[in-house]
């Protein structure tokens, strides 16, 4: 049945993750000392990949992941081609630190809050997050049924509502403690709130001054984090062919139809909130502020960089780029 999505839920989030014999050639062994960009321990990892002969095992949460897709650009970027160089395997995201206790994998790419917990218990340390790799990169979606929307729209009014006023709550650096409690509940996460705390809202402020560093910090609302960019989907959609995950098929029309802008609009502007005026937007455009034209007032947004400098332009940028290097 096809799949719709009307709301995008977060942005940035995962980190990349190395086992400690990994984690301090790339770094080296002061976890005081200043912290590298993604590039360059993406380089860094390439360099010691080729001086160890050895072909780590890196784990990501699901083949068809932002995981994978960020994880492999990071690797292509330092000169490494992830399918050769590499092993791939498939871990639940709350089942990698164990997997890495256990010496089973090597690295990870995961989102919140497991890059911590494997910083925290010694076993790594986070050498690149998302946001390093693709400023205010996207994240988690919501998806439903489109026989949903079709049969029932107000039910899916009344949900879209619901998620753009938790994604302005929590986005909120002063509601970080309470979210974090009840994420900490054994239904949740089941982690204590202090590591939860590290990836929400106005972490870096909490982190002053803390041994671990190198988490991600989502962003809920702001830098239209819920809007359903039709451009995400041509950006995925890139990726995926670029890594042989779409058995030569590409289909731009299709994917960007998945995304659905006006049912997010709908429920935005009950709610009083600006929408943006274009269903697609460039990315690698900004490396500071900037305001994206929106109704009824414009929204404040944050940069888009790559760790590469790329620049991906929807409906423009070759969807079959090479795999043996970043997309320019």
């Amino acid at each position: 049945e096809r799949i719709i999505v009307p709301a995008a839920l977060s942005l940035n989030g995962n980190t990349i993750t190395l086992a400690k014999r990994w984690s301090a050639a790339v770094l080296g062994r002061d976890p005081a000392a200043a912290p590298l960009s993604a590039l360059e321990t993406a380089r860094r990892f390439a360099a010691v990949l080729r001086e160890r002969h050895e072909k780590p095992h890196l784990a990501v949460v699901h083949t068809f992941s932002t995981h994978n897709l960020l994880l492999r650009y990071w690797l292509a970027t330092g000169g490494l081609d992830p399918d050769r160089d590499v092993t791939f395997t498939v871990v639940p995201p709350a089942e990698t630190v164990a997997a890495m206790a256990e010496g089973k994998i090597d690295g990870f790419c995961a989102g919140a809050p497991w890059g911590e917990v494997a910083t925290r218990a010694g076993l790594g340390r986070n050498v690149a997050t998302s946001h390093a790799i693709w400023n205010h990169g996207a994240e988690k979606a919501l998806a439903l049924r489109e026989t949903l929307a079709e049969r029932h729209p107000d039910w899916v009014q009344a949900a879209l509502r619901a998620v753009l006023k938790a994604a302005v709550y929590c986005d909120v650096a002063d509601h970080a403690p309470a979210v974090a409690v009840l994420l900490a509940q054994r239904k949740y996460l089941g982690l204590p709130a202090d590591v939860i705390l590290t990836s929400l809202p106005g972490a870096a402020a909490r982190r002053a001054g803390s041994p671990f560093t190198g988490t991600d910090q989502s962003v809920f609302f702001a830098n239209a984090a819920t809007f359903p960019w039709r451009s995400h989907a041509q950006w995925f959609l890139r990726e995926m062919a670029r890594w042989g995950y779409l058995d030569g098929t590409i289909d731009p029309a299709g994917a960007t139809a998945v995304f659905r802008p006006d049912l997010y609009a709908q429920a935005a502007r009950a709610l009083g909130l600006s929408v943006p005026t274009a269903n697609d937007k460039s990315e690698g455009d900004h490396a500071d502020g900037w305001l994206l034209p929106a109704t009824p007032a414009p929204i404040a947004m944050g940069s888009d960089r790559f760790l590469d400098g790329a620049r991906f332009e929807p409906g423009v940028s070759d969807l079959r780029a090479d795999r043996r290097r970043a997309p320019a």
